[in-house]
């Protein structure tokens, strides 16, 4: 059976880019950097285990032995499993369908599980970058959009900047690497405007050290 990224001329791309554009580098999530940071498996578990866990107190409270309490809360455990499950093949199946060209003109989006859409960003409709990077060196590169461009949070799920629903900020997300795609990303936008190479803001992860970063190109 013919897979429809198969009928693709160039990988990630509807059609071959046109006389004078050029693929600068091409991507997709990591779905194991996915699973983690833009999906929060490790937050669902953790509330999962302090349901149950609170599931046995209360047994216990009420006079249950301890192995009466566990067997009250083990019913629980099936439904975690599937949920769990579920957020697992969805980090996967993002990955899978995802990927993310950066041309000397362009970004382009080809995202969609069910239904795959693409979506180019013109270098114009670019206000600016930021850069949010990981302990592990991968990170997310967000788009600031001109207010002429309009997006919807749901149509990028889960390639969008998170909370930002009233102007919507396309993102390429779980990005390994992700200081030379932002490099690439910088130098590719100071030649279409013609000026002087400005670096990609960095945003800090929640916890780490205080301080202004840059990715410099």
């Amino acid at each position: 059976m013919v897979q429809e990224h198969e009928l693709e001329p160039v990988w990630g791309l509807p059609e071959r880019p046109p006389a004078g554009e050029v693929i600068l580098w091409q991507g997709a999530p990591d779905w194991r950097v996915h699973l983690r940071r833009g999906l929060h498996l490790r937050g669902f578990a953790l509330y999962f285990g302090a349901l149950l866990g609170a599931r046995c107190i209360a047994s216990l409270a009420a006079g249950a032995s301890l192995p009466v309490a566990l067997r009250d809360a083990a019913w629980f455990l099936p439904f975690v499993a599937a949920v769990l499950a579920l957020i697992l093949l969805l980090a996967v199946l993002v990955a899978r369908t995802s990927a993310y060209t950066i041309t000397s003109r362009r970004i382009v989006f080809r995202i969609g599980i069910a239904l795959s859409m693409t979506v180019n960003i013109p270098f114009t409709a670019i206000e600016g970058a930021a850069l949010r990077r990981h302990a592990d060196g991968s990170g997310d590169i967000t788009l600031a959009i001109s207010l002429q461009q309009r997006i919807s949070y749901i149509f990028f799920w889960p390639h969008v900047r998170p909370w930002r629903y009233a102007r919507p900020e396309p993102a390429l997300r779980a990005i390994p690497n992700v200081d030379a795609v932002a490099q690439t990303l910088s130098r590719a936008l100071a030649a279409a405007a013609a000026v002087p190479v400005q670096p990609v803001a960095v945003t800090a992860p929640a916890g780490a050290a205080s301080g202004p970063q840059t990715a410099a190109a």
